[in-house]
């Protein structure tokens, strides 16, 4: 089998095989695709997925500042946030399927993605104070649990994992498309207005969105192992930002269904 590591498919060989996070058998030693300081470590991804994380907080908050400051009306703020969410998607998906490690790409994909995390934060917040502090703890507690869990090899990947993850991630999105198209007709699929159903759904998306932290410390692990280029690190840490950014979303759901109740 092919790896699905955009990294390690490149550096198949004729006649060699592996899977996705699985244990290379036809190769004596690491393949090595870039000699010396191009190599990327460990310290190159995490330098770049802090950066990202600060573009994001910057740009979520400067966006914030000036809906509370009167610079943008707040008869603005729906747009901006669809508006901004539908974009990020775009660029999103345009660096996932052509593998783009164009650092000002994937930074102005860091800045739309704050606008639009920064909208829906100022929104949940409003309503329910304290909310946004919460969410982001739990965020970094869930991302630090599943570092350790894989650190500990308590859960690895592989082509079974991989599949699994995917295949999960793919009926979530098309429920909630499926439940969003229904709601122009009226019809409530209970996916988001914060009953039982809602609680629940929230509880699985955010157990699929911390399982992609394994693909993404698999890719991190297999690709320094492999000797990929520094200009890799831009797309470990863009993954990284994707999971964190994914799981604070629905964090933020979850909280605001249960204190909902309350």
């Amino acid at each position: 089998m092919r790896s699905s590591n955009p990294v390690l498919t490149r550096l198949d060989a004729p006649g060699q095989t592996r899977g996705y996070g699985s244990p290379v058998s036809t190769y004596p030693s690491p393949v090595v695709s870039a000699a010396g300081s191009d190599r990327m470590t460990i310290d190159d991804v995490v330098v770049r997925t802090v950066g990202l994380l600060i573009v994001t907080a910057l740009s979520g908050a400067a966006i914030w500042a000036a809906v509370d400051t009167g610079v943008v009306s707040e008869r603005l703020v729906s747009p901006i946030w669809i508006g901004a969410a539908l974009v990020g998607v775009v660029i999103g998906l345009i660096i996932s399927f052509r593998r783009i490690t164009n650092p000002p790409l994937i930074l102005a994909y860091a800045v739309v993605e704050g606008v639009a995390v920064g909208m829906f934060s100022m929104w949940f917040e409003s309503r329910y104070p304290g909310i946004i502090l919460q969410a982001l703890i739990g965020t970094f507690g869930i991302f630090l649990v599943m570092t350790a869990l894989y650190r500990f090899r308590v859960i690895r990947n592989s082509p079974r994992f991989s599949r699994g993850v995917i295949a999960a991630m793919s009926g979530i999105f098309v429920l909630i498309l499926v439940s969003w198209v229904l709601s122009f007709f009226g019809i409530n699929t209970g996916l988001r207005d914060g009953g039982t159903v809602s609680i629940i759904f929230s509880l699985v998306v955010i157990v699929v969105a911390s399982l992609t932290f394994i693909l993404d410390f698999d890719l991190i692990e297999q690709s320094i192992r492999y000797g990929a280029p520094k200009s890799t690190a831009w797309t470990c840490a863009f993954g990284l930002l994707v999971g964190l950014i994914w799981v604070y979303l629905e964090v933020v759901r979850l909280l605001s269904y249960l204190r909902g109740r309350n």
